[in-house]
């Protein structure tokens, strides 16, 4: 057995059952192990980045890492965008990245790079493998250092001689290391803190907007008042009906200050302190009012999960029901097209149990408080602030979950730094319904030279334009094997997002804005 062969039937024998991939010579022996590795499926995608962005999205879904697949330090530098969007989103994954034959390497070849040191600041674990018998074990060692919690980034670096190399043996699953629940003293803190009267927040990060760690959290809301919130940037909530409710921190500095200033506590899971995105001259970087108390429930390296149900005992609400989120009265929107209208049309159709992959920060920065009380969803939010990953995420989060329809809503700007990902949905038969808004330039920068308070110039302003020439999204769409629509009027968007997500395959609707 080759190592290639090793290495994937490890990765299969942990637990590993995709692999977003695009690879190149060096590691062509792994692709030709693929057929002989059943239960690991290759899924080709035409840009590392939307490969990346995927493997986030599966692994936000199922809790669980997929791996990736990169050529050398080039591919794995094209994939880094969406890989800090992962590092925020704390999700576990597996990159294997292939590299020269270690006896080429000492001729510099034109694609040589320091891999290791690409792969460092996105990489949790790190190794180079350095023959074909041990790179199996490698594998499930990578493996079990990705599924550490909260969830973690681990690359393998794999040079094509120890993947064609003889001596390989697929290794057994090798356990991950099970998070501690936190000390009883943290728990009985936080607890004082909930009976003392004083507006209190709890803050909820590291997957604990989701599942039984949601429900526990409901339970002390309701049992003492407290609220929910969750940063700005969530890996993914469980929204609608009959979900507690919890509230995001806005992007908007002057938004949060107005939502945080009244709270005299907070506490944290899994989440740090709110911070504002970026430092301003004549605004603060810290979000919460002068005075408030925090502290810290549990770290993202621990039972999140196993505190909050703590926290429910020490409270004596274990009987206590959530305070959940009503049904809404939900009315299709008429007439010409705006971001309100935009965000009740969504609201509306959104399927029970579907989900929603949200980069559009400017026109659907309504979209949260819309869709309170639509139909039960979950909610997949860009991580990292870094742009591009919105189409790739909805194409994981659909390979992971089959049977949900997703609809993804993208900025055209955002759109345009990963369209490839299209085409993997194509390639797939995704059900992913795609909404493009149009505004033909990067709003977003341009309300932040507004605020500068000066007077912009033309230059200044083109800058930030996207048009002309302006893109043409539904050819461009249709070229990448996704059928799409242009729409006119808010009848138009809903009835086209209806027929889409009735499809159950891959489309795309613009929307001009």
């Amino acid at each position: 057995m080759n190592g290639a062969e090793a290495l994937l039937g490890s990765l299969a024998a942990s637990g590993i059952e995709i692999c977003f991939m695009n690879p190149g010579t060096t590691e062509i022996h792994l692709v030709e192990a693929l057929d002989r590795v059943a239960r690991l499926r290759g899924v080709g995608c035409l840009f590392e980045g939307v490969a990346s962005g995927a493997a986030d999205g599966y692994a936000r879904m199922t809790g669980k890492p997929a791996s990736t697949l990169f050529h050398l330090g080039p591919g794995l530098s094209n994939a880094l965008a969406n890989l800090h969007n992962a590092c925020r989103a704390r999700v576990a994954m597996v990159n294997i990245v292939g590299d020269h034959a270690t006896f080429h390497r000492p001729f510099d070849p034109p694609l040589a790079a320091d891999i290791e040191a690409i792969a460092r600041p996105y990489s949790q674990w790190l190794k180079t493998s350095r023959i074909a018998g041990t790179v199996g074990l490698e594998g499930a060692e990578a493996v079990a250092a990705a599924r550490a919690a909260p969830g973690r980034i681990a690359t393998l670096i794999v040079p094509s001689d120890v993947a064609w190399g003889d001596g390989g043996t697929i290794a057994a699953a090798v356990p991950a290391l099970v998070p501690a629940v936190p000390a009883p003293s943290r728990i009985e803190e936080a607890a004082r803190l909930l009976r003392d009267g004083a507006q209190t927040a709890i803050l909820l990060g590291s997957h604990t907007t989701q599942g039984r760690a949601l429900v526990a959290a409901g339970r002390i809301a309701a049992a003492t008042g407290a609220r929910l919130l969750a940063p700005f940037a969530f890996a993914g909530m469980e929204r609608g009906a009959g979900r507690p409710n919890v509230e995001r921190v806005p992007y908007i500095t002057d938004q949060a200050l107005a939502l945080l200033a009244e709270f005299r506590q907070l506490i944290l899971v899994g989440a740090a302190e709110p911070v504002a995105f970026f430092g301003h001259p004549s605004r603060p970087s810290r979000l919460m009012a002068e005075g408030c108390r925090i502290i810290e429930l549990a770290t993202p390296e621990e039972d999140c999960a196993g505190a909050l149900a703590a926290l429910v005992d020490a409270l004596d609400a274990s009987r206590t029901a959530p305070q959940l989120q009503r049904a809404g009265l939900l009315h299709l929107p008429q007439g010409q097209i705006t971001l309100e209208g935009i965000a009740r049309a969504v609201a509306a159709v959104i399927p029970e149990n579907g989900i929603v992959v949200d980069e559009s920060i400017t026109s659907g920065r309504g979209m949260m408080a819309a869709t309170r009380g639509a139909a039960p969803h979950d909610y997949l939010v860009n991580t990292g602030g870094s742009i591009g990953i919105g189409v790739p995420l909805a194409v994981g989060a659909a390979i992971a979950a089959p049977d949900r329809p997703v609809l993804c809503l993208e900025g055209d700007g955002s759109f345009m730094y990963t369209l490839q990902a299209l085409w993997t949905a194509a390639r797939e038969n995704l059900a992913i319904t795609t909404v493009i808004f149009s505004n033909r330039t990067y709003q977003i920068l341009k309300t932040e030279l507004a605020a500068l308070g000066t007077n912009p110039g033309p230059r200044a302003e083109a800058a930030l334009d996207i048009a002309p020439p302006a893109i043409d999204i539904v050819p461009l769409s249709k070229s990448l094997g996704v059928p799409a629509v242009r729409v006119t009027n808010l009848e138009e968007f809903a009835a086209a997002m209806r027929r889409g997500l009735a499809s159950r395959a891959p489309n795309l609707i613009e929307v001009p804005v």
